[in-house]
């Protein structure tokens, strides 16, 4: 197995990793305290992001490739 290690401060090289971040910060915005975040906010956010359509997944949800065995295209 291949293992690809990005360049610190580089974020173009770790474009999905970025854009995940982004999706986070729209649920908690940087400066929030975690500490006071419950783990049922915490399953909802997640809940939300794995049902929401991918152009990348051909609009499909990570939810439904990842349960389908479906490859991304």
């Amino acid at each position: 197995m291949e293992f690809y290690f990005a360049t610190p401060y580089h974020s173009w090289e770790r474009g999905l990793n970025e854009h995940t971040n982004g999706l986070v910060r729209e649920y908690f915005p940087k400066g929030t305290d975690l500490s006071r975040v419950t783990a049922l906010v915490v399953q909802q956010v997640e809940d939300r992001l794995n049902h929401r359509p991918r152009k990348v997944l051909d609009y499909r949800t990570p939810f439904e490739v990842f349960h389908a065995g479906l490859s991304p295209p």
